[in-house]
């Protein structure tokens, strides 16, 4: 059964024992490899070990010392076997080889051992101790045996430390913590068996130190096990850690419903973004490592059931549904106070006040969330219009020609046909400079000019939308792949503590929670493309008020808007397929789009003749998105590219407001310095007279305070999140429009309706709640997966969703609101003839 008997053979050199048939292969090439050569001669000692002993022995070139051990092992329990070496010599001729055989494995490793960190940094370890790899056994009860061999090349004699003992807490239990201690040359790992009825279960490793660093690992039960620094990457799921840790499996991805859960400390801490150790002066030099022991807690925690994941799914769907009820609601609500209204005053559906000879009682008489069709009478539009001598640019129309001009095609329709102010390019600019400016005198052009002007806002950003998502699917569908096959969970920064896999997606959680942009951006586009039909309905039947009152409706860019709501749903779910800095553009340049959008909207509402093309804005947009790839990808730290950056920023800040200024009256050519010292030492110096636009003036001196002030910050701090920074002074130029905006349509003695007073209270209310939830930072691509790891946290919300997926709900809530606020917020001008509306 064992070892029977040895004998030494001085002819051959060769010393040979009879063992266990498994062994034979292994023994052979351990003792020629250490014997010597032929004619040498070489001392085998065998020995019958027993564990928890203590054995100081001495080895040389001309001796080898075995070890043999024998335990039980049942199917029923795992035992575990830590085998401690200690070398007591320093500064040794040749390291001292330990082979441990195994019936399924054999284990080997010098002492000192010798880690390799970056740059082919040495790391000596005089004391090193290992647990042996234990193979499941089929047998209910089995004694095993193993061997220990211990051998040198060196001459000279080495003491050294043996102590084998058994770990009864070799297997994990559910919900109870462990702790341990772990070095680089003390790895550790225990075993984990699924319990009946738990098909996924989260293994979390906590620490009070940050440093040294460490890896945890997920392995299969077999051998050998990986646990050093240098090879625990080959197998399994892994990921670095400083406090924090943790690991979602599945039992589907080990057939024995058991796996290793392995501890390793690295030797450097640079992969975990600490202090890395100086170069040494020699290559081959030896570095001291120092203490790098670390305490360590783990835990294994059941995951969530199916219930949960059917609850969170409900709830996502739930809340973003009863926000379609509730506006089918208020729309019904709606047409029944306008039907009422209607019936009040005896006006059919389908005639409008021209014909009745009705004028209604006050401006806001037929005012409407959702109709836009209330009319005044051709007398009062006929009045205002010859009473307006100063007005240059108001046209009358009647309603016949109007009703006329609609009933031709927009096929055939361009722009350059029908825009009189070419043709007429002296009034344009008396016009557009006139010190008080009405809608009239920028709403000149045909309106099914404008229409299909605008209507290019939405097909152009379709067509964005299919050929960046494509793209963008197919490489996050290989960023997962890459993570499942190889285990390495470095690649994405998920929130680990809350990452509830699906199928082949690690963090259902976080995508599911951008549901709430498609759902809502698809019901925003329902509601304008209801305002639109209503218009279309109210021009075809030549209601006056539709064609010569309130705000021109031109609903291209509210489609774009809600197009661009979609995509930022689909592609911040797509960033969250694989957080990390390199696909994070794909979370914020439809973040970009939106803001962009809402200032255009802004300005179109009383500019409609002078808003910027499709083709302009869109070319705009993506310089904006092509500067933040090059500020993720080369602007940490670089003083060129923020120099640049900077320069850019104000000048175009420069440009764009020489453009608001003077309404597009201006020409960038070679002689504009000297018609801008002109201008200064005509207003200023010579006349000492202000500005002309004193409105639009104070708008941009605080527009161009607040872009130099982050101008300044960027070049000052320069933020690692390029990114969020970009997006940031898209942000705060939307807040600062939006808000003169307000302040001058209450100025000019505009008020607001109960609908949108209504969405903007909310929106804020919203908004504010979001972005708590947004800077909670359970995690971060700005530092290394370990750092990062720190920040995660547990689900907040249903045992399901964290904060970041509150975040996704609110934020895509507040949006919604933002855009009806955008929609509705001049209805109450509706009855208002233009050329009583002001320009600001």
């Amino acid at each position: 059964m064992g070892l029977i008997s040895c004998w030494k053979s001085r002819h051959k050199g060769l010393a040979r024992c009879w063992i266990r048939p498994g062994f034979a292969a292994v023994l052979w090439l351990c003792v020629t490899q250490f014997g010597g050569a032929v004619g040498q001669t070489k001392n085998v000692v065998q020995k019958d070990a027993e564990f928890d002993v203590t054995y100081n022995d001495t080895v040389t070139s001309d001796n080898q010392t075995i070890y043999a051990f024998n335990h039980t092992v049942s199917r029923n329990k795992t035992e575990g076997v830590h085998v401690s070496v200690d070398v007591m010599s320093q500064g040794l001729e040749s390291p001292i080889l330990f082979v441990i055989r195994q019936k399924q494995a054999v284990l080997s490793f010098q002492v000192p051992l010798i880690l390799r960190g970056l740059y082919q940094r040495k790391y000596p370890y005089n004391h090193v101790g290992r647990t042996l790899c234990q193979p499941p056994t089929l047998a209910a009860s089995e004694t095993e045996y193993f061997f220990l061999d211990v051998s040198t090349l060196s001459s000279t004699g080495t003491n050294y430390q043996l102590r084998v003992s058994r770990v009864d807490s070799f297997t994990l239990q559910t919900d109870k913590k462990f702790s341990f201690i772990a070095s680089p040359s003390q790895p550790q790992y225990f075993k984990y068996v699924f319990p009946e009825g738990v098909d996924t279960v989260v293994v979390k490793v906590n620490s009070d130190m940050n440093f040294p660093c460490s890896v945890m690992s997920i392995q299969d039960i077999q051998c050998p096990v990986y646990d050093l620094d240098n090879n625990v990457a080959f197998i399994g799921m892994y990921q670095t850690m400083t406090k924090k840790g943790a690991i979602t499996v599945q039992r589907k991805d080990f057939p024995s419903n058991s796996f290793y859960v392995v501890v390793v400390v690295k030797t450097e801490d640079e992969a975990c973004g600490g202090p890395l150790r100086f170069y040494p002066l020699h290559p081959d030099e030896l570095i001291h490592a120092g203490n790098r022991s670390k305490n360590i807690d783990v835990i294994v925690s059941p995951a969530i059931n199916t219930e949960v994941y059917v609850m969170g799914m409900v709830f996502c769907f739930g809340i973003f549904l009863s926000l379609y009820l509730l506006t089918l609601l208020m729309a019904c609500l709606e047409n029944k106070r306008m039907k009422t209204r209607r019936e009040v005053f005896q006006i059919p559906a389908d005639t409008s006040p021209a014909e009745t000879g009705k004028t209604p009682a006050s401006p806001y008489e037929y005012g409407s969330f959702a109709d836009n069709g209330s009319t005044l009478s051709s007398e009062a539009v006929t009045d205002s219009a010859t009473s307006t001598d100063n007005n240059y640019g108001y046209m009358e129309r009647s309603p016949d020609s109007a009703g006329r001009s609609r009933q031709e095609s927009l096929s055939s329709v361009e722009e350059d046909d029908y825009d009189t102010l070419d043709d007429i390019n002296s009034d344009k600019n008396i016009v557009r400079t006139k010190k008080f400016l009405c809608v009239s005198d920028l709403a000149r052009k045909d309106k099914r000019v404008l229409s299909k002007k605008y209507q290019i806002y939405f097909w152009n950003i379709a067509t964005i939308a299919v050929f960046y998502a494509l793209p963008v699917i197919q490489l996050v569908i290989t960023y997962q792949t890459v993570v499942n096959v190889t285990g390495n969970q470095d690649i994405c920064y998920y929130n680990f503590l809350c990452a509830h896999p699906l199928g082949a997606l690690s963090a259902f959680n976080n995508i599911l929670s951008n549901l709430g942009y498609v759902m809502l951006g698809f019901l925003f586009l329902l509601i304008v493309l209801r305002r639109d039909i209503v218009h279309n309905r109210a021009l075809f039947r030549n209601d006056v008020g539709a064609l010569e009152c309130g705000i021109p409706k031109h609903f291209g860019l509210f489609y774009a808007m809600g197009t661009a709501l979609m995509m930022e749903g689909l592609l911040s779910a797509c960033y969250h397929v694989c957080p990390n800095y390199t696909n994070f553009q794909f979370d914020t340049s439809f973040m970009y789009m939106i803001a962009g959008l809402c200032m255009l909207k802004l300005y179109q509402k009383r500019h409609p003749d002078i808003n910027a093309s499709a083709y302009t804005a869109y070319a705009c947009l993506a310089a904006v998105i092509f500067f933040s790839v090059l500020g993720v990808v080369f602007g940490r730290g670089n003083s060129v590219f923020w120099i640049g950056f900077s320069v850019i920023h104000i000048l175009a800040t420069l440009l764009l407001s020489t453009q608001l200024y003077y309404m597009g009256r201006w020409r960038l050519d070679s002689g504009v310095l000297r018609r801008m010292v002109n201008i200064v030492y005509t207003d200023s110096i010579r006349q000492c007279s202000g500005p002309l636009y004193i409105d639009r003036m104070v708008l941009l001196v605080m527009g161009n305070i607040v872009n130099w002030s982050l101008a300044a910050y960027g070049l000052i701090v320069r933020p690692n999140d390029f990114a969020s920074y970009l997006l940031a002074i898209a942000i705060c130029n939307l807040l600062l429009y939006f808000a003169f905006y307000i302040i001058m349509k209450l100025r000019s003695g505009e008020r607001i309706q109960y609908v949108p007073l209504v969405c903007i209270l909310f929106t804020a209310v919203v908004w504010g709640f979001a972005l708590y939830f947004f800077f909670q930072g359970l995690s971060t691509w700005q530092k290394t997966p370990a750092e990062s790891r720190e920040h995660n946290r547990d689900c907040i919300l249903l045992s399901f969703f964290d904060d970041h997926d509150i975040w996704h709900f609110l934020s895509s809530i507040a949006m919604f609101g933002s855009f009806l606020v955008l929609l509705t917020m001049d209805d109450d001008v509706d009855n208002i003839q233009r050329d009583k509306i002001f320009v600001f």
